[in-house]
């Protein structure tokens, strides 16, 4: 989503500190504690309390509230975090399809699913009403992504008879890799996906069955 360093003198960062930025500091800390805690508790349970994620994310549960004021804001935020994550994986490759249309492409899907990619689609879909915030996001990462797919495409690099709803459902594919801990199962995510680049590379070994999957089928699901 997707997903920045400043260097700073002693002399300035002695001047910019305050009681002030410590205290965002300190807010910006927790809430990616909050939306990492809630990113692993829902996806493996939807309907887990919000207790449940303050206990994951070792905050108190006052905390969390006044930061979302119901699990649905939390979702929302949840769900706009990771759309702004993969977007900004999306346009870091298109900086770089023009120079390795394959290496662009391969790194787009690597670091979308390092950013997430996947999590919250089959968990979440369908469990809240959407804002326009979240919609225009998602519009927008949808033109992004599929710019990148048409050019990896024209380039020759990746096989024409994907679509970006074909690449939506591989992430989530990958997500329900689940055996053993955390760390065994990225482990197992990265085998499979490069299995899967091996065949999204052009031209393919062979034409695919069936149609692949509309963007409509895709939005429904998001609809309560």
């Amino acid at each position: 989503m997707v997903w920045n360093g400043f260097v700073r003198s002693d002399r300035l960062w002695s001047v910019a500190r305050s009681p002030l930025s410590g205290r965002r500091a300190e807010a910006s800390r927790n809430d990616e504690l909050v939306l990492a805690a809630a990113r692993e508790v829902l996806t493996a349970a939807p309907g887990a309390p919000m207790a449940e994620i303050a206990r994951r994310a070792g905050v108190g549960i006052g905390t969390l509230y006044r930061r979302y004021p119901s699990k649905e804001a939390l979702v929302q935020q949840l769900c706009l975090d990771g759309m702004q994550r993969l977007e900004a994986a999306a346009r870091a490759a298109l900086d770089q399809v023009d120079e390795d249309a394959w290496q662009a492409f391969a790194g787009f899907m690597t670091a979308g699913l390092a950013a997430g990619a996947g999590s919250l689609g089959a968990a979440l879909a369908g469990t809240f009403t959407p804002s326009d915030e979240l919609l225009a996001t998602a519009q927008r990462l949808y033109a992004t992504v599929q710019e990148l797919l048409e050019r990896s495409q024209a380039a020759g690099a990746v096989r024409a008879d994907i679509t970006q709803e074909d690449v939506t459902l591989i992430f989530e594919q990958l997500r329900a890799v689940d055996l053993g801990d955390g760390e065994r199962v990225a482990s197992l995510q990265r085998r499979y996906l490069a299995l899967a680049l091996q065949a999204l590379r052009a031209p393919g070994a062979a034409p695919l069955p069936g149609p692949p999957p509309g963007w409509d089928e895709i939005r429904r699901r998001w609809m309560p």
